[in-house]
């Protein structure tokens, strides 16, 4: 995983509230434990009008010419319910997605998205309307992880809550794993010194 520090990226927006795994990730297309590739199949039911040929659906918003790079999807609340696959951030990962803003995450996909270096960005309503607004028309929006802050295009800046052992897992480009074997010195010293 990359270090996520700070970055600009531009915006899509998915206006739709109450998005579940199964539609991030459609069930048929998860039967596999390799992230490589998955991020075709991300909203493959709504941005395929046919998955058997991959057709494109050209009312999606995914689809659209503006949308071609966008790196921050500004999504409708409660982003990510339904079941646990982590195959969802996987696929928006694998799309190019850096940070999904909402104003609410499923407890499970939120962690999952930390874990897989996918930014879960919680704001509030009035800033949310403002980010939905602009993501319509695919602007830029800057995002800095160590400071904790979204700016908007349009200048609005605001600060979205992440702990404190996932920003530090980000910030340095580590998973949990990662983060244990950076500390292998003082465990093998530690466990030196039990034996």
């Amino acid at each position: 995983m990359d270090p996520i520090t700070t970055f600009t990226g531009k915006s899509v927006a998915l206006p739709i509230a109450n998005v579940d795994t199964d539609q991030v990730t459609p069930a048929k297309f998860t039967m596999v434990t390799d992230k490589v590739g998955l991020g075709r199949i991300l909203f493959a039911h709504w941005r395929y009008s046919d998955t058997s040929a991959w057709t494109p659906n050209p009312d999606f918003p995914l689809n659209k010419p503006g949308a071609a790079g966008a790196t921050i999807l500004v999504a409708g609340d409660n982003f990510g319910c339904g079941s646990s696959r982590e195959h969802a951030p996987w696929a928006c990962v694998g799309y190019g997605f850096r940070a999904i803003v909402s104003t609410s995450f499923a407890d499970i996909f939120r962690s999952n998205a930390l874990k897989n270096g996918l930014i879960p960005i919680i704001v509030d309503a009035d800033t949310h309307r403002a980010a939905m607004a602009e993501a319509e028309k695919n602007l830029v929006f800057a995002v800095d992880l160590p400071g904790q802050t979204l700016t908007l295009a349009g200048g609005t800046s605001v600060a979205f809550p992440i702990d404190a052992f996932s920003k530090r897992c980000l910030v340095q480009g580590v998973d949990e794993l990662g983060y244990i074997q950076s500390h292998e010195a003082k465990i093998a010293a530690f466990e030196a010194a039990r034996s």
